[in-house]
């Protein structure tokens, strides 16, 4: 995965080391970065972003904690293999704010659902 992949959102509520996280797992679910793959190291992501190493660190520290990376001491931070269970629970917060958003705006579950289909189907011709 080349250090340029990754950027900060200064708008976004979201702390940087959350964004950061959130880029590799979506890079990963794209397969634009595969298992055994090394990670830019700490400092050169710091460095280009312009943000302080420890927020790198704790991006990585947290993908550790559930198993997406993987550190070996002295060698880098590689892409583990426990891509698919992190997207899949990933996604499933993803769908639970949308739809508490979507019934908050008045929306039932049938038109949530509808409206889903529709866009993957759309995802897919594109």
């Amino acid at each position: 995965m080349n250090v340029s992949a990754f950027f900060v959102d200064d708008g976004s509520p979201l702390p940087v080391y959350v964004q950061l996280a959130q880029q590799l797992i979506a890079a990963i679910g794209r397969g634009e970065v595969r298992r055994g793959e090394q990670l830019p190291s700490v400092r050169d992501v710091a460095a280009t972003l312009g943000v302080n190493p420890n927020t790198v660190n704790r991006a990585y520290a947290e993908l550790e904690r559930e198993g997406v990376v993987a550190t070996k001491r002295g060698r880098g931070t590689f892409v583990a293999g426990a891509r698919r269970a992190v997207d899949t629970r990933r996604l499933g917060e993803i769908a639970e704010r949308f739809v508490a958003h979507a019934r908050s705006l008045g929306y039932d579950g049938s038109n949530i659902v509808a409206s889903v289909r529709d866009a993957v189907a759309r995802s897919r011709a594109r």
